[in-house]
């Protein structure tokens, strides 16, 4: 069971504020410019070095992503997209991080920018996400007000930060139909080679991640890789937000060690499956894109990458 200390987000429910503030005592923002000043390199041996898996669910090496972008410019802008069009049915855990914390998102942003060359991000959030939207412009406001973010900022990084609204369309949230839709087109995949790290958005260098991949980023510099390397399983290191819904007797969001038994995760947080354990017919682990497994198979199953690619179906975005 993952220890309180050990917690990223601090206020996954809301019980605390979710603005500036509140943001900074939980620790956001809190040696920003010392990351910077380390150089790019070092922020992504860093991310490298903790083992941290897109949370996108594919669970690609996100340092390993963030290398492939070109070292020195050509001349095009480098570009960072965050992907919170979380449209899988069964998945709402983005959705809580823009309500509840909003600034470790955009902290998340400015530092995977920098280690990127990028001065720009954009955040392709879910047409429903009405609210969320309202949410997360008003924290990305406070922090252009502080000078956190936005030209001649503290940090000594230009970085400006918008919000693109999607329509409401399933496939954008695979990342070159996203980009298509970001550029004003009909949202479709694009033919991949050539990936977006050399001609993404706007036929520049792009990297596309998750919201909780980037919002992760602050807490493992701070904390360091080894302390992320340190949770979960070999190869599946890290904490992850899993949404439990279904037949069970509470139904939730929960932060968790990668790797942790599924019955465990369901007894523990969730109240176990309604009805008792013999209730339980299939499950679906990784949203409604992924196979479902049968019961038999899922007591002592860790909820991880490895585990559930073996079992022929996917963690998802859980």
């Amino acid at each position: 069971m993952l220890s309180d200390k050990d917690r990223i987000f601090l206020n996954l429910y809301g019980f605390d504020d979710w603005g500036l503030k509140a943001a900074r005592k939980r620790g956001a923002w809190d040696g920003t410019k010392k990351f910077l000043d380390k150089g790019r390199d070092w922020i992504i041996e860093e991310v490298k070095q903790s083992g941290l898996r897109g949370r996108g669910g594919a669970g690609f090496p996100t340092g390993l992503k963030w290398s492939f972008m070109p070292k020195k410019s050509d001349g095009r802008p480098h570009y960072l997209v965050v992907n919170a069009d979380e449209s899988e049915p069964g998945t709402c855990k983005d959705r809580e991080i823009m309500r509840h914390d909003p600034h470790l998102l955009i902290e998340g942003c400015l530092l995977a920018a920098y280690a990127m060359g990028a001065h720009v991000c954009y955040i392709y959030i879910r047409g429903e996400f009405i609210r969320e939207r309202e949410r997360l412009q008003a924290a990305i406001d406070e922090a252009y007000d502080a000078r956190l973010i936005g030209k001649n900022n503290k940090h000594g990084w230009d970085f400006d930060l918008y919000l693109h609204h999607g329509a409401g369309a399933y496939i954008c949230g695979e990342e070159t139909a996203l980009l298509e839709s970001l550029e004003g087109k009909k949202g479709q995949p694009r033919l991949k080679p050539p990936f977006p790290a050399n001609m993404g958005l706007y036929g520049a260098p792009t990297t596309v991640n998750n919201v909780e991949s980037i919002a992760v980023v602050p807490d493992i510099l701070r904390r360091g890789a080894a302390w992320f390397a340190s949770l979960g399983r070999p190869n599946n290191s890290g904490t992850k937000l899993f949404c439990i819904s279904g037949h069970v007797n509470q139904p939730c969001n929960v932060e968790e060690e990668m790797g942790i038994p599924f019955r465990e995760l369901i007894e523990r947080h969730a109240g176990g499956v309604r009805g008792g354990w013999d209730n339980l017919l299939a499950v679906i682990p990784g949203g409604s894109s992924v196979p479902c497994l049968p019961a038999s198979t899922c007591e002592n199953m860790p909820m991880d990458f490895d585990t559930l690619r073996e079992l022929k179906s996917g963690l998802g975005t859980a």
